[in-house]
């Protein structure tokens, strides 16, 4: 907090409660907008749901953003696992099946992103299981309690863009320091709070190789 008020020329001396007031509320509205730009690799956590067979639709955990991947799984757990990767669809697609209560092993799911989160399968699980939903999920960021003193749930490698983010969303709401033309010093903060997001963004990534097969067996003609 101390860092990004400094930045926009307000020295420490000079905080009251009211600038830590403005300072919880626009870190809350700054790791919303993190949460939009998922996914956030430190947030995201592994889940297993036992499904019960004629139930097609199961409740997310509230603080749930983004469904990554999915495997429906028999016998979670035993010597005798066995798992199938599934794949998302749209509301669109899910709409457009002829019978949507069709019993089997679920191959596809669609996640209503409402304000309490749901998951529907297709097929709806059968009674040839047990099955088990085992998925990879991003999460809400943690609010920001500053009475508490309670350190940012973001990793070291994210912290100047947490300042720089701030700092930029302060630079709305205090005057603009002397010698400042406003909207310039507006978009300079703005620009600052970019690149740092680029920055940390870039490296909240897995480093794994990634192999390319083309199909060339119709490139030429016959």
């Amino acid at each position: 907090m101390l860092a990004a008020f400094e930045r926009v020329y307000i020295r420490a001396p000079e905080l009251r409660q009211e600038h830590m007031l403005t300072a919880r509320r626009e870190l809350n509205l700054l790791f919303v907008e993190w949460s939009n730009r998922q996914p956030n690799l430190w947030l995201v956590v592994r889940n297993q749901v036992a499904l019960t067979p004629g139930v097609a639709t199961i409740a997310l955990p509230p603080q749930t953003v983004l469904v990554l991947d999915a495997s429906i799984v028999l016998n979670f757990g035993t010597s005798n696992e066995s798992r199938r990767y599934i794949t998302p669809i749209s509301r669109t697609e899910y709409l457009s099946y002829a019978n949507q209560q069709t019993p089997g092993a679920p191959t596809v799911w669609w996640m209503d992103r409402l304000i309490a989160p749901t998951l529907t399968f297709y097929p709806v699980p059968d009674s040839n299981g047990p099955y088990t939903f085992d998925y990879f999920s991003c999460t809400q960021i943690q609010d920001a309690n500053l009475p508490g003193g309670e350190t940012p749930n973001v990793p070291y490698r994210w912290l100047d863009a947490l300042v720089s983010g701030l700092v930029s969303r302060f630079s709305r709401i205090y005057p603009t320091p002397p010698g400042y033309d406003a909207l310039a010093f507006r978009k300079l903060c703005k620009d600052d709070a970019e690149d740092s997001w680029k920055i940390a963004a870039t490296q909240d990534t897995e480093p794994v190789p990634m192999t390319l097969a083309p199909a060339l067996s119709s490139y030429y003609r016959n």
